[in-house]
């Protein structure tokens, strides 16, 4: 939203009265906040592009910023492109306005100078065959909405894992520990939900979807049960860190749960629709509209899905991936569960990593926390 749009917004105020635009104005920012953008939010940076200066065989420079200095291994994306960087190249002189990144891999299109793209988590593009050479099942789930369509991955193990990406960010985002999973032999579901991009543009992430949500995990979960797991690991990224929790809590087969993982949760949706709405460029005074706007008035205090102290008995073990760094799902609220419930909830931090990218900035030590929890679980 411009300065256009501001403008257009006190104009209308002064014709049909505060109260009438305060509520339309909430929620055209709910709706920009949430469905505006490329590529599709959150999928971890949601901030401006970032310039292309030059190309090499084996590294590129980009404009210098807080997202392009982070260690780690990110998707460099745009329209018809769609490349993987490495952690930045400590040698040579340093510039003051570029930073210099390996150069992975260049999967779609074409880089080239000047071009304007966006970091993101999100290191694969197409299908488990197409992206990672590994086997796969086209499945159709039941859900509360209507048909959900997945992949399955299989493998030995009857504890299957059922990965739950976030907002906007679609299938292809939990493709980057699908390696892993499968060299542990564990069988993976990948369903669609209502978070995914194109659900988010017809209005599926509209009020309620943090309440209701969940239930599409839930279909997941009954649909991993009706084919041959005799437990399952629910594994999310932002929102979907969230639906594995809740489902945790409040399915009726969640004694098949054995356990949780969860990349960056949002647990304070309030704090993360505002934050979304600022990387969005929502003006200040809008945003506590936005928040009412996609939440409803009712909804505006921490994730009720998480337990009060006193009261995870029912929680599973469950591992949290997470770091002070994430600007977009509040890192307190993850300390915070894991405090009070020292014995169902492994905090692992991650320094340097944006929202639903710790496994992205640090590989390595990510893997091994979940080779931790994990093993007890197969």
């Amino acid at each position: 939203m411009g300065v256009r749009t501001t403008a257009a917004v006190t104009a209308t105020a002064a014709l049909l009265g505060a109260g009438a635009v305060a509520v339309a104005a909430g929620r055209y920012a709910g709706d920009f906040a949430l469905r505006s953008g490329n590529p599709p939010l959150p999928a971890g940076f949601t901030g401006p592009p970032v310039t292309v200066h030059g190309v090499t065989r084996d590294e590129i420079a980009l404009t210098r910023s807080l997202a392009t200095v982070r260690p780690g291994i990110y998707g460099l994306t745009g329209p018809g492109c769609h490349a993987v960087v490495g952690s930045p190249v400590e040698e040579g002189p340093r510039q003051a306005d570029t930073v210099v990144r390996r150069l992975e891999r260049v999967t779609r299109g074409e880089l080239r100078a000047g071009a304007q793209l966006w970091l993101t988590p999100q290191l694969y593009a197409g299908d488990p065959l197409g992206a990672l050479g590994l086997d796969y099942s086209d499945v159709e789930i039941g859900g509360e909405l209507g048909s959900l369509p997945a992949w399955f991955v299989p493998g030995a193990r009857d504890t299957w894992v059922i990965a739950l990406h976030g907002l906007g960010a679609g299938r292809e985002h939990p493709l980057n520990v699908l390696p892993y999973l499968h060299r542990l032999r564990f069988p993976v579901l990948v369903p669609g939900h209502r978070a995914d991009p194109a659900s988010v543009r017809r209005g599926g992430a509209g009020p309620g979807f943090e309440e209701r949500a969940w239930h599409d995990a839930d279909a997941a979960l009954r649909c991993a049960l009706r084919y041959g797991a005799r437990q399952v690991v629910l594994y999310g990224w932002s929102a979907g860190g969230a639906m594995a929790l809740r489902t945790a809590l409040r399915s009726p087969l969640r004694g098949s749960v054995a356990g949780v993982v969860a990349d960056s949760p949002v647990l304070d949706w309030p704090v993360t629709v505002e934050a979304l709405a600022a990387h969005r460029g929502v003006p200040r005074p809008l945003r506590p509209l936005a928040v009412r706007a996609v939440l409803g008035q009712d909804r505006l205090g921490p994730d009720p899905a998480v337990p009060p102290p006193g009261g995870a008995g029912t929680l599973p073990p469950t591992l949290i991936l997470h770091g002070p760094d994430d600007t977009v799902a509040p890192w307190r609220t993850s300390r915070e569960l894991a405090a009070r419930h020292p014995e169902h909830v492994v905090l692992h931090p991650v320094g340097r990593a944006q929202h639903a990218a710790m496994w992205n900035a640090d590989p390595q030590s990510c893997e091994e926390a979940l080779r931790r929890f994990l093993t007890p679980l197969m």
